[in-house]
Formats: C-alpha cells, sequence, structure tokens
C-alpha cells in the first residue's frame, strides 16, 4: 500500500509496506541495522519506558553531604570492623562498576539491532559512570589513598574471584561474531545472564545490605544515601538486561535447550558460592546488627528470585528474606538533606518511580 504525498507539482510516495516490513524485522539481534537510530515505531515499548524512568531518576554524587561521614571517619565512634565494610564496598564496587559499564557499551550495545535497545542500555552505562564517580567522590572526601583501593581490586582474592567471574565471558566476545549460530546465541545470552542477574542482581547485594545496615545505624549516611541511590539504579539495570534475556529467548527459542538452562542455574550457583565466600571477607567479624550468616541467605533469598524472573528453578526453594528491613530503606522519592534541612527531589517529569519490593 502507498500514500503519496502531493507538495506543488512534487509528489512524495511513501510505501507502508516497506515501513512495516522494517518495523518487522527490528530483533534484539540479526535485526535491520541503520545509522539512523530511528526509535519509531517502538517495537520494544519496555525499553522506551525503563529509559524514562532511569532518566527521571537521575542524581550527582557531589550533591549529597559527606561532613557527617568524615567526622565518623576520623572519630572514635566507628568501630574497625565498620570502616573495614567501607573500604571493601569501595574497594569492590571501584572496580566492578566499570566493568559493568564496560561491557554494556563494548559487547552488548555493539551486538543488539533495534534502537530503542540501544537507547536504554546507553543510558545504563551512563549511570554505571555516575556510580563510578560516586566512589571517587567517597574516596576523595574520607582521603583515603587510592592506591589501597586499586590494590583492594587487584590482591584480594575474593574481589579478584569475582571480578574474573564475570570478564572471562565478557572478554570472549570482544571479537567479530556471527549471532547466527546457536553457540554464539547461547555465548551472548549467557552474557546478558551473568551481568543483570548474577552480578547486578546478586553480588551486588552482599555489599549493598552491610552499608544500608550501618545507614540505618546512622553511621555514613552520605555513602548509605549513595549506595540507596546506586540500588535504585540496579533494580532498573537488572530489569533491563531480564528483560533483553527474556526477548533474546524469545526471538531465538533454539537456544533454549535443557543442557543451556542447566548451565545457567550452574552459574547462579557460582556467583552465590563467590559472593558468600566476599562476604565472609566483609565481615571476617560480626559487627553489631551485622551477621555474615544472615547475608549469606540473603544472597541465597536474591539469587532464586532472580533465577525466577528468567524462568529457571531454583538453587534454594523456601529460603526466606531474613533482611525485610532493606525494603523500606528504599523509598527513595524525598530525601531530607542532612544539615539544610532542604527536600532534595531526584526524581524529573510526571512519574514518581520507587523501587518495588520484589527487586529486594
Amino acid at each position: 500500500m502507498e500514500k503519496t504525498y502531493k507538495i506543488g507539482n512534487r509528489e512524495f510516495p511513501l510505501d507502508q509496506d516497506k515501513a512495516e516490513a522494517a518495523f518487522a524485522d527490528k530483533k534484539v539481534i540479526n535485526g535491520r541495522k541503520s545509522m539512523t537510530f530511528n526509535l519509531l515505531p517502538l517495537k520494544y515499548q519496555w525499553a522506551y519506558d525503563l529509559y524514562r524512568v532511569m532518566k527521571a531518576n537521575h542524581w550527582e554524587p557531589e550533591d549529597i553531604q559527606m561532613q557527617k561521614d568524615v567526622e565518623q571517619w576520623r572519630g572514635n565512634e566507628i568501630t574497625d570492623n565498620e570502616r573495614w565494610i567501607i573500604m571493601m564496598g569501595i574497594g569492590y564496587f571501584s572496580a566492578a562498576e566499570g566493568i559493568v559499564g564496560d561491557n554494556i557499551q563494548h559487547v552488548v550495545r555493539e551486538l543488539v539491532t533495534a534502537p530503542e535497545l540501544k537507547l536504554v542500555l546507553g543510558r545504563h552505562a551512563h549511570e554505571e559512570n555516575i556510580h563510578a564517580d560516586s566512589l571517587l567522590y567517597m574516596i576523595s572526601s574520607l582521603g583515603i589513598n587510592p592506591h589501597e583501593c586499586e590494590a583492594m581490586f587487584e590482591q584480594i582474592p575474593t574481589i579478584v574471584a569475582k571480578n574474573e567471574f564475570v570478564t572471562r565471558i565478557s572478554n570472549t566476545m570482544r571479537r567479530d561474531i556471527d549471532l547466527t549460530k546457536l553457540e554464539n546465541k547461547q555465548l551472548l545470552a549467557k552474557n546478558i545472564f551473568m551481568f543483570g542477574q548474577c552480578m547486578e542482581g546478586t553480588q551486588f547485594y552482599g555489599l549493598f545490605g552491610m552499608i544500608l545496615a550501618l545507614y540505618r545505624q546512622n553511621k555514613f549516611p552520605g555513602i548509605g544515601q549513595m549506595f540507596r541511590y546506586t540500588l535504585r539504579d540496579e533494580s532498573n539495570h537488572i530489569e533491563v538486561f531480564r528483560n533483553l534475556f527474556m526477548d533474546l529467548v524469545e526471538e531465538n527459542p533454539d537456544l533454549w535447550t535443557p543442557e543451556f538452562r542447566e548451565e545457567l542455574v550452574n552459574i547462579m550457583r557460582e556467583a552465590i558460592t563467590l559472593e558468600k565466600a566476599f562476604i565472609r571477607d566483609c565481615l571476617p567479624v560480626n559487627a553489631v546488627g551485622l551477621s555474615a550468616a544472615e547475608f549469606e541467605q540473603y544472597i541465597d533469598y536474591i539469587a532464586d528470585r532472580r533465577l525466577a524472573g528468567c524462568g529457571l528453578p531454583a538453587l534454594s526453594p523456601g529460603v526466606q528474606n531474613p533482611l525485610p528491613w532493606l525494603a523500606e530503606m528504599m523509598d527513595v522519592r524525598k530525601e531530607q538533606n542532612f544539615f539544610e534541612g532542604k527536600v532534595t527531589d531526584y526524581q524529573k517529569g510526571s512519574a514518581l518511580v520507587q523501587t518495588s519490593d520484589d527487586d529486594l
């Protein structure tokens, strides 16, 4: 079907059938490639909706006060155990956020073909930059030697193991890759699952919980606030990668073999093992209100939610959430400035978005 616009003595025919064929050729992978980045008509509405949510939740580290954190860091009210948790948090995340952002930009975003998917992944990578910047802000505010942070993510075995766990698959994909081949489609699906559900979705949550537990005790309020905003961002990132994974599987059902599903469950099992060892390094001695055993159970709980979200069986059926208060920590629509008493609203536009309890 063709529609012709007549302007003066000129005619401009538009072929709707060709336009509809181009739309039908929008796919997660192996779809129509175009440099025009034409988003409309949207095929993956969820990607655009999440992009708008993420944009509305924009925040800047420097807007968060750090005076109280500095006073506590230099004073006597904080124990060595609590300082160690902060050091481990800064040491791990200063490497991990960059690893996630690099994989998004140089692997996943390069391989997907629908423009709206590239759009939301670009925002995802931008937020990883903000998170990395927040770590620099924490380090400089507290006066921590940055070489110590570098030493932590290069020399503490449990941090090295977690980073190697995710980078090994990312590194194998930095080449020309034929995504018409089953093994390569499965490799991409594995990458998306590993980064979205295992790393950001599970392995980040041990330290998130510990730092927010300190925040709940009025310790390190600035750092705790930045981690609250980071966790809200991560909840959206998990959903981006979960939707991307599910659409990839739906469009390529040949990759969803019993053997591949078992491999994904085993990847999550490995992620849990690495995270529990890391938790024990973060909490070699239980602190007030902080128990390594509870955080290990929390990781089992979170991991099973991630598996269920991808249509995979649980590893610890019936495990309960030992930290229900974490969901209550995530209503970050409006926050009181710690020293000036002003309301800071980091959500713009008409939508006020908060993390669902299902993400915790």
